[in-house]
């Protein structure tokens, strides 16, 4: 089972025009060798269904009346019988059902449900005959003689009927074969030896029991306990010792951090200083796909564990040949290190997907050199997330977007190309600030509007990568960053000052008032023809804030960032910032600008209000989730 589909392409007369192959495969497709190796078969017109093909590989079968009667067969089994005369008039989407328009159902019944047609464009497609549908089948498109594309998910096995001119048709045979390709195995993808290694799980036990030593500075203040924790510090260390051959690559930080323990002892288990052992750790030079590190230090777990306790993790780098290739483009991003968890401690059973230097602690801090995110907690979060608010919602999926959900390595890859863009953007562009500088104290809707204008730029970019071909994440991309963000972003953590889940209020406000993202009937939709434009656009006017306040003094930059905001969400109706300028202590330092925006400044909708309420469960249960 590989990432995106093996397909077989079944065309014994040479029937399909010459592009359909390449178009098929644009999106990731991968040629399989035989039957045998397929998760989709497309069967051209007249051809035979292969013998050996595997009994959950999914079929797309196009059909006129050179239909083959092996395909007459399966098609008839599952409520499909094909005419070859062809009604004229318009290709249009057959008439929704109570489940809803276009779809194809699973038995999953925790799997989002799925639209195979939502990114048609059916003014060019030409019908060349008629299907008749009947029973547990679906028609998805139709003219005025009936069905011309139809589909069925029965018995393990997704079949799509094609009755339309394969010229010309190259998106929607390649959403077909999407949909009915075999579902991804949800099978964890691990060489876990290292965390049952017996020095590993020693090494874990004596880190856990000198967290319970620890007091928030990391130091271990009762003077009765200095003895066990001595010992603990002994057995630690030793376990690391008995590890490091595993690492080579890191020898001399595993070596500095052993150091950096015992000192710490010898010292009196006072505030640990781990900055040397720090500045020999360089995950940031070795980026290889699998490469594994033990890392150990005194520190806090952003989104987790505010004390800077004793942690000891066990990660793999996360490199595929095709980031590789972009960073070594135009993407160059020196210090990005995405990684996955193989195992680790409390301070990561938490919802901390991240591993910044800063955190550590030590006597000062060092110059950036590296950062690291969790690519396999940021892909199973927004699984889980956003399959349950797809549920929720009756949101249907594109398959390719159904596919990157049900698929956990494909969507590590999708986030470490989002991360690698949105990682360099903080330090590209028209910037009216330094961007070593944005943890400074400002109005936390500013902090959204940085985050949001990475994140677009991420789709911006993969908007453009899409265009350009061969890198089929690409578009998983655009996705991962609007569903993240309406869905996960906007009803995680609390609302103090909450700007992820501001950034995420704010870019479903702004595709619902441009009208390509749709609440009603209790159902929503995405108008997937017309939605690009509008993010766009959303992070062209955040790049032109930015543009025209590098002119602009620092208050008159943060007024026309809030302008920007609540232009499109409604501030709170207590708001100070909202009656304008003439409410503000605009004579004063900053400081007094900040304390007056409120911690909810932009509350939940009623949409949100409601729907946070039905995915608090999910969200919740993410904590500490891994691939």
């Amino acid at each position: 089972m590989s990432l995106f589909p093996a397909v077989l392409i079944r065309d014994d007369h040479a029937s399909l025009p010459a592009a359909a192959p390449q178009a098929l495969l644009a999106l990731g497709g991968i040629a399989a060798g035989s039957a045998a190796d397929a998760d989709v078969v497309l069967v051209a017109a007249g051809s035979p269904l292969p013998p050996d093909l595997p009994a959950d590989a999914g079929v797309v079968a196009l059909c006129d009346a050179s239909l083959h009667p092996s395909v007459a067969t399966l098609l008839t089994d599952v409520g499909i019988s094909v005419s070859g005369t062809a009604a004229s008039g318009p290709v249009q989407p057959a008439p929704p059902t109570a489940a809803g328009p276009g779809l194809l159902l699973d038995e999953d019944g925790d799997a989002p449900h799925e639209d195979l047609v939502a990114r048609v464009d059916t003014a060019g497609l030409r019908a060349v005959g008629t299907l008749r549908v009947e029973g547990p089948a679906r028609a998805l498109l139709q003219n005025s003689g009936g069905g011309v594309v139809a589909a069925q998910a029965a018995a393990g096995r997704r079949v799509v009927a094609v009755a339309v001119d394969p010229d010309g048709a190259g998106p929607l045979l390649a959403a077909a074969v999407t949909g009915a390709a075999r579902r991804p195995e949800r099978t964890r993808r691990r060489d876990a030896a290292v965390t049952r290694h017996p020095a590993w799980l020693t090494l874990k036990e004596a880190v856990c029991r000198l967290r319970e030593l620890q007091a928030a500075d990391g130091s271990v203040p009762d003077a009765d306990t200095h003895a066990t924790a001595r010992s603990l510090v002994g057995t630690a260390a030793a376990a690391i010792d008995e590890l490091a051959p595993r690492f080579p690559h890191d020898a001399d930080y595993l070596s500095g951090v052993v150091k950096d323990l015992q000192r710490w002892a010898d010292d009196g288990f006072g505030v640990p200083d781990f900055l040397d052992s720090l500045e020999a750790f360089h995950p940031e030079r070795q980026r290889v796909d699998g490469l594994q590190h033990l890392v150990v230090f005194p520190m806090y777990t952003q989104n987790g564990n505010p004390d800077r306790n004793l942690e000891a993790v066990l990660v793999e780098v996360v490199w595929p040949d095709f980031v590789a290739e972009l960073e070594a483009g135009d993407y160059s991003n020196a210090m990005f290190v995405p990684i996955r968890f193989l195992d680790f401690t409390p301070g990561y059973d938490t919802n901390s997907a991240v591993l910044f230097p800063e955190t550590i602690a030590m006597r000062h801090v060092p110059a950036f050199s590296w950062g690291a995110i969790f690519a396999d907690r940021e892909a199973a979060r927004f699984r889980a997330v956003v399959a349950a608010a797809a549920r929720t919602t009756r949101l249907d999926l594109p398959p390719d977007a159904a596919r990157l959900v049900a698929d956990q390595e494909l969507a590590e890859q999708t986030f470490v190309l989002w991360d690698m863009i949105h990682d360099r953007t903080h330090m590209h562009g028209d910037l009216p600030f330094d961007p070593f500088m944005i943890k400074q104290r400002m109005p936390y809707f500013l902090y959204a509007l940085e985050e949001l204008r990475c994140d677009l730029t991420a789709f911006r970019e993969c908007v453009e990568l899409e265009r350009r071909g061969g890198v089929p994440q690409a578009r998983l991309v655009q996705y991962a960053v609007l569903f993240d963000r309406i869905f996960r972003f906007a009803v995680t953590g609390t609302r103090v000052r909450n700007y992820d889940g501001l950034g995420g209020q704010l870019l479903f406000a702004w595709l619902h008032q441009h009208h390509v993202l749709h609440w009603t009937d209790n159902r929503l939709t995405v108008d997937w023809s017309a939605v690009t434009e509008p993010v766009l656009e959303l992070g062209r006017r955040i790049e032109d804030l930015y543009w025209r306040s590098i002119d602009r003094p620092k208050v008159a930059h943060w007024l026309a960032a809030y302008e920007l905001v609540a232009g499109t969400l409604t501030p709170h109706p207590a708001s100070r910032w909202a009656q304008g300028p003439s409410a503000l202590p605009l004579d004063g330092p900053p400081k007094g600008l900040t304390d007056a925006v409120l911690p909810d400044e932009f509350p939940l909708s009623m949409f949100y209000e409601a729907l946070q309420r039905k995915l608090s469960p999910v969200v919740q249960a993410t904590a500490g989730i891994t691939g």
